[in-house]
């Protein structure tokens, strides 16, 4: 058979086995809160291998590949700085929002817990949050369906439709039926293909080396890749990781570690947990996950640049960035079936983070703007089948702005992650530490975030420093004014954190006890 052939079956066994987790997910879900949130039972493991691959997307195997490929080890400061953030944000934000939420009555997406948290009776707060997830997660939906096309044209050399199509069909189907719980459990299987396909192809590469210890002087020296018009030049630098990097672009790398504090299609996983308690889990398995990959990738471009200069009759598919070096080593190294399954590591990444954002997006439309117009509540079906409704409504949106890609589309997704950072990153921090916070700081915060986020990378203010720096610190500096110039929050807001806190603190203590009993001693003030 031919490579194509067997690469088509590889892609088949995968769709299948995503399809078969997503009816899995259907006959465990019969309640609203089961579609949206799993029913809070995620376990640990499930919940850091869902936020990993939700979050790291094509950018872990394609983009920071070939970054370190064409400029060298200065490029790893994003790297850092989003493992730092997402140490942080297990830390900090995991064990204290899945205790705030069940307290703050029983909140489950993240403009919902604004509300309920500083009991704003306007409702201001929740609908211009999730006017902002809809806008932003609609984008990232649709540029999640142009990766899966422009994968289709690279690995099989078909029609990008058709690839994007069968990318959303798929991705739609099991978020579809299965909702919270199949997303979860598909984003986990995807998240360790991941991390196989990372640890296999660069091993695999060093060994078919024939010398290689050549991977730490080789790039410095020798002519490779991107540095084959100056013979004999080499990248001097490829080592230096402060070579040529000026302060501000070191910090802005850096900031990207503040996006994760705001990103709701992270966040929500800390509010399936089971317990806060299991948060400490969670960060252990997802830093350990985290780290080891960005070991992978990194790797896979210092021996990249040896292993296609010694193999001069294999030629590098993408020859601007470079991106498509992981996608290459494996389609050389290994069987044609073998390396269909390691290069679906790729679209795994892509799908896993588009179908968190559907399910986000659609959880929004339902559960944060429809719910508070509707005059009387449905009934769980009812509300089941509306999210399933509004997955296939944003998926349709999100195609439509796919079938013809344009970059205000692309370039609008590169600066998603500084959007959500700052609108939402400094109010998630507020709303779980700050008591004073009211509702006009968190709202008055939360636009000047987004607004000086989004008109900060427009406006070409990124060519200075990354946006997420202007917009998290403008949005911290007006929250904090308007909170301290208005007036503070009522009596019963005060106790419920005091109450929320000795949540924390007690389920830490009192591992196995179940949180909803906790709770109730909590605000029964039996504890």
């Amino acid at each position: 058979m031919s490579e194509t052939t067997w690469f088509i079956i590889a892609i088949i066994i995968y769709m299948a086995a995503m399809l078969a987790i997503g009816y899995w997910s259907y006959t465990k879900t019969d309640k609203y809160d089961d579609y949206v949130l799993a029913g809070r039972g995620l376990h640990p493991f499930v919940a850091a291998m869902s936020a990993g691959a939700s979050d790291m997307s094509g950018w872990l195997l394609m983009g920071l590949p070939g970054a370190l490929f064409v400029t060298g080890l200065s490029e790893l400061w994003i790297a850092i700085g989003l493992l730092v953030g997402a140490w942080a944000n297990w830390k900090w934000v995991a064990p204290r929002l899945r205790s705030y939420s069940e307290i703050a009555n029983n909140s489950i997406t993240l403009p919902s817990f604004f509300e309920n948290r500083l009991r704003d009776r306007t409702r201001a707060l929740r609908v211009a949050s999730s006017l902002i997830i809809i806008l932003f997660f609609t984008f990232y939906v649709s540029s999640g369906m142009v990766s899966g096309g422009r994968y289709f044209e690279a690995t099989f050399g078909g029609d990008y439709l058709t690839g994007m199509l069968i990318v959303a069909a798929v991705t739609v189907a099991y978020t579809f039926v299965g909702g919270f719980l199949a997303v979860s459990y598909t984003d986990t299987v995807q998240g360790i293909i991941m991390f196989a396909s990372l640890i296999i192809v660069p091993v695999m590469a060093l060994i078919a080396l024939d010398n290689p210890s050549d991977i730490f002087s080789w790039a410095e020296n020798n002519d490779y890749g991107p540095w084959l018009e100056e013979a004999g030049a080499g990248n001097p630098t490829y080592f230096n990781m402060i070579a040529g990097v000026s302060a501000a672009a070191i910090i802005g790398n850096l900031a990207w570690g503040l996006g994760y504090f705001g990103q709701p299609h992270i966040v929500v996983r800390f509010m399936a947990l089971r317990t806060p308690s299991e948060a400490k889990q969670g960060r252990w398995y997802g830093i350990g996950w985290m780290l080891l990959c960005i070991i992978g990738a990194t790797f896979v471009a210092m021996i990249g640049t040896v292993y296609f200069s010694q193999n001069p009759d294999i030629t590098i598919t993408d020859q601007a960035a470079f991106e498509t070096i992981f996608l290459d080593m494996g389609r050389i190294l290994f069987h044609p079936l073998i390396a269909g399954l390691l290069l679906t590591a790729v679209l795994a990444a892509i799908m896993s983070t588009m179908s968190s954002q559907l399910l986000v997006v659609s959880s929004s439309l339902i559960e944060d703007l429809y719910k508070i117009v509707a005059k009387r509540l449905p009934s769980e079906q009812v509300l089941i089948n509306l999210s399933r409704t509004a997955v296939v409504v944003v998926a349709i949106i999100g195609g439509v702005l796919a079938v013809s890609p344009n970059d205000s589309i692309l370039g609008l997704v590169g600066f998603a992650w500084a959007g959500f950072g700052s609108a939402f990153g400094p109010l998630m921090l507020a709303a779980l530490y700050w008591k004073r916070l009211n509702a006009a700081g968190a709202l008055a915060g939360m636009v000047t975030g987004a607004v000086v986020s989004f008109s900060w990378g427009q406006f070409g203010g990124s060519d200075i420093i990354y946006e997420m720096v202007p917009g998290f610190l403008s949005s911290a500096i007006v929250m904090v004014a308007v909170t301290l110039l208005t007036n503070g929050p009522k009596p019963e807001v005060e106790e419920e954190f005091e109450q929320a806190s000795k949540l924390a603190r007690y389920t830490e203590k009192h591992q196995d006890m179940e949180i909803e009993t906790a709770a109730e001693k909590v605000t029964q003030g039996e504890i």
